[in-house]
């Protein structure tokens, strides 16, 4: 009798096993969709807005809201959280499958929880709940991120799983790579009527894109676009490096010089300076790797094959060499000097006309701030209002999101950081400004903490053992992280990198427990 129990137990077992295998694939199936689907949706979406604020200034008012590039992009990442957190619900409940005990869990817990505490205290719910609604990065895309990231963590992933994720992310390159080229020689795909009708699709009758619509990309805009492909470029290199198959390794070369031209044709500096902090690591990474001839060699080509496409690039626009080596050398050889005009105006002279007035009292008009672009194209002037505003709320925030609906809009000494006081500030151009902002002070702290330890974990396994899956996906959830200096999140670039990072402390965790054993 024993024995048939015995039988019977070790046949329940094998099953919950069997099923538990099975349910990890189909939420891994569900996590590539994330990573290598998700960031391509373009699709149009009119948006009812409820403004907090009444005002005659059109992007801050009530009414309808066009969107192209984050509706569609967020609803799928919730549909995938719900599908994926089922499963591996399942799994537990029915199949005696485990959470991975790790001290992560209770900092993701805590970051939640401050997130929807925010939320429910902010002045502006329903925005902090979606987001803006040209950005949909509110609360509810927040907790997907994280579940997401947990949800990664708690399942097992095949042997080639390294493979599936960075040929997921193949098409996303190439696709974004022929968008931005259209864009950069003036030939806007969104001009041509089969993308158009494309995107239009799901808008109702008689909604038309607004004039002036352009696609630089399937992200928002060149900010998001720049630090995108910087993970992209700093990950695929790495990923050429520690590979040992030569082909693959030539693949990915490939990519990896596609990913820096999609880079530097978006026009923006927090790539290029993503990308020199994070070659370090790619460096260090080579030098740690078993074939360390053929990693230098990679590196190596990478460079001079990068060398001709940032000329012809520089060429075209010579904003190319400022917004990238320009930060460093402010000499630009490819930008091309105007003659100066024999009619123009002697700077000699000077006139002090209107600069004081008089009625029946003396008095000076105030000297107005010269128009300039402040340090960190105006973000460190933004930071500082963020900052300002934190002090106010510093313990609940204002809610995820709802940046541009409480910052100060129309200072005269913006004029010295950002050029035009009239601009309206929509976001605070750094995702920990907009944590600390938005979730207030325990919030940051719960999300500094996991980030911490989604990165020192990591890099202790990747030192001891040079996986290089540990390696790659370190190396883009790194690059992610400093982009995030000054760039805001967003549901095509934040969901990506969530999973991955979930992927990496998986993937540590098993190599550490493999190490204790």
């Amino acid at each position: 009798m024993s024995k048939f129990y015995e039988k019977v137990a070790y046949r329940d077992v094998e099953e919950d096993v069997k099923s538990q295998k099975s349910v990890d694939k189909w939420i891994f199936r569900l996590l590539l969709i994330v990573i290598g689907f998700v960031p391509l949706i373009v699709m149009a979406k009119v948006i009812e807005v409820q403004s907090p604020l009444v005002t005659n200034v059109d992007i801050l008012q009530s009414g309808e809201k066009g969107d192209l590039f984050t509706y569609y992009k967020s609803l799928i990442v919730i549909i995938i959280t719900i599908l994926a957190g089922l499963m591996l619900l399942a799994k537990i409940l029915f199949m005696n499958g485990e959470i991975r005990k790790t001290k992560i869990n209770y900092a993701i817990g805590a970051f939640a929880v401050a997130i929807v505490i925010s939320t429910i205290f902010s002045p502006n719910i329903s925005i902090a709940l979606h987001g803006l609604y040209n950005r949909s990065d509110g609360a509810i895309s927040w907790l997907c991120y994280l579940a997401l990231f947990f949800i990664a963590m708690n399942i097992d992933y095949p042997k080639k799983a390294l493979n599936y994720i960075l040929y997921s992310l193949y098409p996303f390159v190439i696709i974004n790579l022929f968008i931005v080229t259209m864009n950069f020689y003036d030939n806007d795909l969104l001009q041509k009527v089969a993308v158009k009708k494309l995107v239009m699709l799901f808008l109702p009758e008689g909604a038309e894109l607004s004039d002036g619509s352009v696609l630089v990309g399937t992200l928002n805009q060149w900010n998001y676009m720049s630090g995108m492909f910087a993970i992209m470029t700093v990950m695929f290199l790495t990923a050429t490096v520690l590979e040992k198959n030569i082909g693959r390794a030539i693949g990915h070369l490939v990519v990896a010089v596609m990913s820096i031209a999609v880079m530097l044709m978006s026009i923006s500096t927090s790539g290029f300076i993503t990308v020199c902090i994070m070659m370090i690591v790619v460096l260090f990474v080579a030098i740690k790797s078993e074939k360390k001839a053929q990693s230098f060699a990679m590196i190596a080509v990478f460079l001079v094959a990068s060398a001709p496409v940032f000329h012809v690039l520089a060429s075209k626009d010579a904003r190319v060499w400022t917004e990238s080596v320009g930060f460093v050398i402010k000499s630009n050889p490819y930008l091309k000097e105007e003659p100066v005009s024999a009619t123009s105006i002697n700077t000699d002279v000077k006139f002090d006309w209107m600069t004081k007035a008089y009625a029946t009292e003396k008095f000076e008009l105030p000297v107005l701030p010269e128009r300039a672009v402040g340090a960190g194209t105006g973000r460190v002037y933004i930071w500082g209002k963020g900052f300002e505003l934190v002090k106010d709320r510093p313990f609940f925030g204002y809610g995820l999101d709802t940046f541009m609906y409480n910052f100060p809009h129309y200072n005269i000494d913006a004029r010295a950081s950002i050029f035009d006081e009239n601009t309206i500030i929509d976001k605070p151009h750094s995702m920990y400004v907009g944590w600390l902002y938005g979730t207030g002070i325990i919030g940051f702290l719960c999300g500094i903490i996991i980030l911490i330890i989604s990165l020192c974990s990591p890099l202790k396994i990747a030192i001891k053992s040079n996986n290089s899956m540990i390696w790659i996906l370190g190396i883009a959830w790194g690059a992610y992280l400093v982009q995030a200096l000054f760039n805001d999140s967003l549901p095509g670039t934040s969901a990506t990198l969530w999973v991955m990072a979930g992927i990496l402390l998986a993937t540590t965790l098993n190599k550490n427990n493999i190490a204790q054993q």
